[in-house]
């Protein structure tokens, strides 16, 4: 048996036998009772990091139903933090203004929504603004694959090239007869969030900055990676491709006085095409990191162009501060916290045991072959208690 066993060991070489390069955490109770510990500190330290963090968001969804003048926004409708002040200040109001759009002799509606909100305290710079949407799954696999790499670094892709591929049913347009390409093609593109945000300051302490435009930018809010995956465009003859059906921006196509947008500097397009991972996400607009936001009366004229109600969904505006960690999370507060409290009460229970019963770290005689063998060894030295034990007798 146990020459079979042998034979069926590897050849004793070195790729064989060697064993793999490894880290063994020598972890004992104490070890393990200080983890928790600092577990505890650590998550409960990003808990409440989280707390200083100014948050105001707004859904505008129904901006449109408000009328020309400011009726005040349903409280299930926003939400504010302001943790520096015992106020959270008079609650926002909207109103909405309908006008007409034009470019290249072609009209359509359009439909202005204007934001009053106050500020009880100065909210200090950094300043981001985000933009929210809910129900919106942009993770789903069909609407995930629906671009093509090449063409938005900046090759020229034909229709030929791009029919059939990964942008379908958005990768080209048949126009008399005439396939043409679709710049930036795919799903994705092509649902670009496009509503505009505009913020004007009405100080509390001033009576003569009224409608005082607070600067945002929108530089520096892509990620340096996503920056490298785009490129300018790689068509010359601009009356051969066509843009997005959904973007009203280009209603008689691209042209040199109407030209593509160049997406290795268009950070919105960037931060849009990288994808989120739930159906309600906020995604960076713009930010202020030289001013800080004053306290006092702002208006927010937003153009609503991006529709949401088709698909159930709403939009909203979000003005925050930031931590160390980013800004403001609930969720994965919560999450910490419920981590720390595990960890606080597993060390509790490894403290107790081990108090109650310590064990050496690694003791060899608690493995199962070592306790058989010592139970051998027993049943030899003393081998009449052994005997009697099974029933048998023994002669002298």
């Amino acid at each position: 048996m146990s020459s079979e066993t042998k034979s069926r060991k590897p050849a004793r070489k070195m790729r064989t036998q060697r064993p793999p390069t490894a880290w063994d955490i020598d972890a004992d109770e104490k070890r393990n009772d200080d983890g928790d510990n600092w577990a505890v500190l650590l998550l409960t330290k990003i808990f409440t990091s989280q707390r200083p963090v100014a948050e105001l968001v707004i859904d505008y969804t129904n901006c449109d139903k408000a009328g020309p003048t400011f009726v005040r926004i349903p409280e299930n409708s926003y939400s504010v933090n302001f943790p520096n002040s015992d106020s959270n200040g008079e609650p926002p109001e909207y109103k909405a203004i309908w006008g007409v759009g034009s470019a290249n002799n072609i009209t359509w509606p359009t439909t202005k929504c204007t934001v009053k909100i106050n500020l009880p305290v100065k909210l200090i710079k950094p300043v981001f603004v985000y933009y929210r949407l809910t129900n919106f799954y942009q993770n789903h696999r069909r609407y995930v694959k629906s671009l093509d790499a090449k063409q938005l670094s900046g090759v020229a892709r034909d229709a030929s090239e791009l029919k059939g591929g990964s942008c379908d049913p958005l990768a080209t347009v048949l126009e008399n007869g005439v396939l043409y390409p679709i710049y930036p093609c795919g799903l994705i593109a092509n649902s670009i969030f496009n509503d505009t945000f505009s913020l004007f300051l009405n100080p509390l302490e001033s009576t003569t900055n009224n409608n005082k435009s607070y600067i945002l930018t929108d530089t520096g809010i892509s990620w340096k990676s996503d920056m490298r995956k785009y490129g300018s465009p790689g068509y010359t003859n601009l009356s051969a491709i066509r843009p997005p059906p959904n973007w009203k921006k280009f209603p008689n196509g691209y042209s040199e006085d109407s030209p593509p947008m160049d997406l290795s500097k268009d950070e919105h397009f960037q931060v849009w095409m990288r994808t989120a991972g739930l159906p309600n996400f906020r995604k960076l607009y713009s930010k202020n990191e030289q001013d800080d936001l004053q306290s006092g009366t702002y208006t927010i004229d937003i153009d609503m162009n991006y529709n949401v109600t088709s698909y159930g969904g709403t939009k909203s505006i979000v003005i925050s501060t930031v931590s160390f960690i980013g800004g403001r999370n609930p969720f994965l507060g919560i999450a910490y916290v419920v981590v720390g409290v595990l960890c606080v009460v597993l060390g509790l229970l490894f403290t107790a045991r081990h108090l109650y019963k310590p064990r050496r770290l690694g003791d060899h005689t608690y493995l199962s072959w070592n306790q058989n063998a010592a139970a051998s060894n027993a049943a030899t030295a003393h081998p009449a208690t052994s005997a009697t034990a099974t029933g048998a007798s023994v002669r002298y």
